[in-house]
């Protein structure tokens, strides 16, 4: 199968790409530097010529007010290249439990992403992953006063990046869903008591403080971004912290 991954050079991106390869696909990764601008729609009528499946993992470049305003563009200008150039299977990459946390920018655009795909022309998937591992020295930033760092004790389920590629990957390579699989790690920790295990596993002299004002996953009620029926990935954050 061929498949056009739009944002291919990506965290996630290059991983998929690098899969789909490996199974023996052909995944072509397309970005602003290769021409390809999900904005202004250059080059997407190219880009996804032939492809039997899109995977778009394009994102943002804010969290903000404005992060709707890209999300309805660049579907709106993929869906309609898809369609265009017969594209039997789109697939997007979302967030679990964006749709309850309306209280965040970032979360309602990525619920009005999944809205677009939904209803618009192209058999779809949607791959709502848990937080990536990756992001939480990002996380950390965010709230470090000097040596403390604050963070609400908000439940999470820590997902390896590579885990969220093999996935993505998989329910391309797949049918279509026409709805919504949701993966997240193996274990649920809090934001707070996952700062403390990443801050001794790397000999940081920081000290975490229990906030809940404090970042972005303050306006996170409840246990929303975990699932435990999710499909459980294997990668335990010690072992991804060694």
């Amino acid at each position: 199968m061929k498949f056009a991954v739009i944002g291919g050079t990506g965290l996630i991106g290059s991983q998929v790409v690098k899969d789909l390869n490996a199974a023996g696909h052909e995944a072509v990764p397309h970005s602003k530097s290769s021409g390809v601008d999900v904005i202004t729609g250059q080059g997407l009528d190219e880009a996804l010529a032939g492809a039997d499946v899109v995977i778009n993992l394009t994102n943002s470049p804010t969290f903000d007010e404005a992060s709707p305003a890209f999300f309805q563009t660049s579907m709106d200008n993929l869906l309609a290249a898809a369609h265009k150039g017969g594209v039997g299977h789109f697939v997007i990459l979302s967030i679990v439990g964006t749709d309850q946390v309306p209280e965040l920018d970032y979360y309602r655009a990525k619920t009005l992403q999944e809205n677009i795909l939904a209803n618009g022309p192209v058999p779809f998937s949607i791959v709502r992953a848990t937080q990536f591992m990756d992001f939480m020295d990002a996380v950390m930033s965010w709230t470090t006063d000097g040596d403390t760092v604050r963070l609400p004790a908000t439940p999470i389920q820590p997902i390896a990046s590579k885990d969220v590629a093999n996935a993505v990957a998989e329910v391309a390579a797949g049918a279509p869903l026409n709805g919504i699989r949701n993966i997240a790690g193996p274990e649920i920790f809090t934001l707070d008591e996952l700062g403390r295990i990443t801050l001794s596993r790397k000999d940081d002299g920081r000290t975490v403080v229990t906030d809940p004002t404090a970042g972005m996953f303050a306006a996170v009620s409840g246990d929303v971004l975990t699932d435990k029926n999710a499909h459980l990935a294997p990668t335990r954050y010690t072992d991804w912290l060694s």
